[in-house]
């Protein structure tokens, strides 16, 4: 740099240090909201798809690299590209998803049971916006088919249902939207790719809550939409016009987890059916909803529909236990945990709960709840890599605590 530059001007010229020769184990966070160009016509480029980064809001190398990573995983086995697109939350990558292919007069058939953010954003925002949705069980094709219409624009469902883990028949609710020229959405957050791929089974976009099993640690927020080129182009559309993009610090660590996700989703399944199996005999039980145990209803679809591995299929790591004596025993239960954490979220390293109709699923009257299979006193366990025999012996525990209503 020239000398005769003043000193303010030096201090924020100065020359960067090239880096040393060598390949980083892991992409370098790139914590940079701007970057330059040599020409005005090379950045008007870089707006209108020229390849190069202009401005984080857009595109960033951090989410690019953690999309492209979730993207390969899911569409492993899916014909032709598959594209990612991260955001800065679950939540913004549903929203952002739902509004980039909805329009108003349009509609959309969604199931029942639903994480409880994604039932008021569809019962009450898309409302809004002019667009109609109807409720239905997505466990039942027939009611779902007879819920079409020729303006559905979509059908949402999620692989398993937050939180009482209903199996969606993801390749017949494929085959119905498909029929009536609409597409299918589908939540995978509580499966994710180590459990089941739904592309793979006729999905169109897959949507994730990152922050959950994906990063894996309870330390990074983030989201991700996974499609097919043409519909993904229109989701990131949306997202630039709307903004919710993933950060660069988020995106870097969601990337370090997805190296131990099959390690810790294999784990973390495996011992949610022995929990499972475990707490359901106790006399304050009243139901324990996971697909693992026989007299599930989504048992058998799930081993149709989910990956196995050493320890057999893998049902999903997510136990909803329900005690006897309704909503007031399952805050007491929740609250005579000592191992098992009160706390939000879900899919990381350590055992977490929430009393379902308090917390997760607050925007709904216990009325919907039971339409949508839930018990106002149900707890939701997200099983984490703690020893089996620990975690179970704190449940019963706890039940021991309760008194036993019929």
């Amino acid at each position: 740099m020239a000398s005769h530059y003043g000193e303010h001007t030096r201090a924020i010229r100065a020359a960067a240090v090239a880096p040393r020769a060598g390949t980083p184990m892991r992409i370098p966070v790139y914590r940079a909201s701007t970057y330059a160009f040599e020409t005005s016509q090379e950045y008007a480029a870089s707006l209108n798809g020229g390849g190069k980064y202009s401005y984080a809001r857009i595109d960033s190398p951090n989410s690019d690299a953690f999309a492209a990573a979730v993207a390969a995983l899911e569409g492993e086995r899916v014909p032709g590209e598959v594209h990612g697109q991260g955001f800065a939350s679950g939540m913004a990558a549903i929203s952002t998803t739902l509004l980039a292919l909805t329009r108003a007069g349009a509609h959309v058939v969604a199931s029942r049971a639903l994480y409880g953010n994604t039932y008021k954003l569809l019962d009450s925002l898309l409302r809004r916006f002019g667009v109609d949705v109807d409720f239905v069980d997505a466990g039942d094709p027939a009611a779902v088919r007879a819920a079409l219409r020729a303006e559905t624009a979509l059908v949402y469902t999620e692989t398993l249902s937050n939180p009482s883990m209903l199996v969606s028949d993801l390749p017949a609710l494929a085959a119905a939207a498909h029929e009536a020229g609409a597409l299918l959405v589908v939540d995978s957050t509580f499966a994710s790719p180590v459990v089941c791929r739904p592309l793979e089974h006729g999905a169109d976009v897959v949507l994730h809550s990152a922050t959950k099993y994906l990063g894996g640690h309870s330390d990074a927020t983030g989201g991700v939409a996974v499609a097919r080129p043409e519909l993904m182009d229109r989701i990131r559309e949306a997202r630039v016009d709307l903004g919710p993009h993933l950060a660069a610090d988020e995106a870097f660590l969601l990337h370090r987890g997805l190296e131990t996700l099959p390690l810790r989703v294999e784990r973390q399944c495996a011992t949610a059916a022995e929990f499972a199996a475990a707490v359901r005999r106790h006399p304050a039980v009243a139901r324990v909803d996971h697909p693992s145990l026989p007299d599930h209803p989504g048992h058998e679809l799930a081993r149709k529909l989910f990956d196995s591995g050493p320890g057999g299929t893998r049902f999903g790591a997510v136990v909803t236990v329900t005690p006897r004596g309704g909503r007031d025993a399952g805050t007491a239960f929740a609250d005579r945990l000592r191992l098992a954490t009160v706390a939000p979220s879900l899919g990381g390293t350590h055992t977490l709960v929430s009393h379902v109709a308090s917390t997760t699923h607050r925007q709904m009257s216990d009325a919907t709840l039971r339409a949508a299979g839930i018990e106002p006193g149900a707890v939701r366990f997200s099983i984490g890599l703690e020893d089996p025999a620990d975690l179970i012996a704190d449940a019963l525990r706890a039940l021991d605590e309760l008194p036993v209503k019929e």
